[in-house]
């Protein structure tokens, strides 16, 4: 069974304080169990960053706690908070000229007393961090010379050095592209699963942790504080109604959210598989809606599988175009439907 380490309770959180606070959200209650990944997300300007801030001890609460394994949060000490806490931000503060096994093993700070020197321990819980971050042959390399992916890794790496049960990073796949979002992810699902830590992470990656998050804390437009795993989310029609009049909509064949499309006409098609997903995202793209075949339509797309040109668009039951290429059959199809 799953420890419970986090309970926020009532917390309200904001800026200033007495007549002048500015109150971003209120009476929050959430908690957070060993061994799960916890996405949180929201519009930009939602609160996510501050809430986050708030649980680390960077800003103040303005009412309300959070109690990490019933010890009272907001109020410990900059020290006994580093050696519960873990912290990854998006403005990451870069050591000059650092290598990689010195960003890392400057999370055991907390440990190392005044002068920072690192006992046989401390050097195997850095080296078995960089290991498990992926990082360890990138051991001496300077920051600066490593992708932005790479440099993630290592503050993760950092993280997971100063051996806290709870890991929480400020939107950690920002500016990476996609591969390195979803290596970043896996590495995160994959730390919650095996060292038993709670992270949780701030994200506008929907897609990704629809995929990989064991639960989600949601902000929604309308105020509320949304909490839950992202199937129950989805069953609930919760994550649905965020994005209705947005020009998105949630795919139930696909379990992911797709853009949609303004359809201007439509056509029969015969298939499936594969090229039947890739002819219905690109005739989409171009207003025109891929519908199924019926007997009595004589105008229709066919595809044939596993022929060289797979694609055939039959004009009053006569094959007219034969075609490879996606891109060239949506050109003469759209152009013989324009009449």
């Amino acid at each position: 069974m799953k420890q419970e380490i986090l309970h926020i309770s009532n917390l309200t959180i904001g800026y200033g304080q007495g007549k002048r606070a500015r109150v971003v959200h209120k009476n929050l209650n959430a908690k957070m169990y060993s061994g799960e990944l916890l996405c949180l997300l929201g519009e930009n300007g939602s609160g996510k960053s501050t809430l986050i801030r708030t649980i680390c001890g960077f800003q103040p609460e303005l009412n309300g706690n959070a109690s990490v394994f019933q010890k009272d949060m907001l109020n410990l000490s900059e020290k006994e908070l580093s050696k519960i806490v873990a912290v990854v931000l998006t403005d990451r503060v870069v050591v000059p000229n650092a290598t990689v096994e010195e960003l890392v093993a400057l999370g055991r700070s907390p440990y190392t007393g005044t002068f920072g020197i690192l006992n046989k321990e401390d050097k195997s819980i850095v080296h078995g961090s960089m290991v498990k971050c992926g990082i360890i042959h990138k051991k001496s390399e300077p920051l600066s010379n490593l992708s932005d992916g790479e440099k993630q890794k290592a503050f993760i790496a950092k993280a997971l050095a100063q051996d806290t049960p709870i890991i929480i990073l400020d939107e950690p796949t920002a500016f990476l592209d996609l591969s390195a979002r979803v290596e970043i992810m896996h590495l995160l699902r994959q730390i919650a699963g095996t060292s038993g830590k709670s992270v949780l992470m701030s994200t506008h990656d929907l897609d990704l942790a629809l995929q990989m998050a064991d639960r989600m804390w949601l902000f929604s437009p309308d105020n509320r504080f949304l909490m839950g795993s992202p199937e129950d989310l989805l069953l609930k029609n919760e994550i649905q109604q965020i994005f209705r009049n947005k020009g998105i909509v949630f795919d139930k064949q696909t379990g992911l959210f797709r853009v949609e499309h303004n359809f201007k006409s439509s056509i029969p098609i015969e298939g499936n598989g594969f090229e039947y997903l890739l002819i219905n995202r690109a005739f989409a793209r171009k207003g025109i809606k891929i519908v199924e075949k019926k007997d009595q339509e004589n105008t229709w797309l066919k595809i044939n599988n596993n022929e060289e040109k797979m694609f055939s668009l039959y004009v009053d039951n006569e094959q007219v175009i034969n075609e490879a290429s996606v891109e060239k059959l949506l050109a003469l199809t759209d152009k013989i439907l324009k009449g």
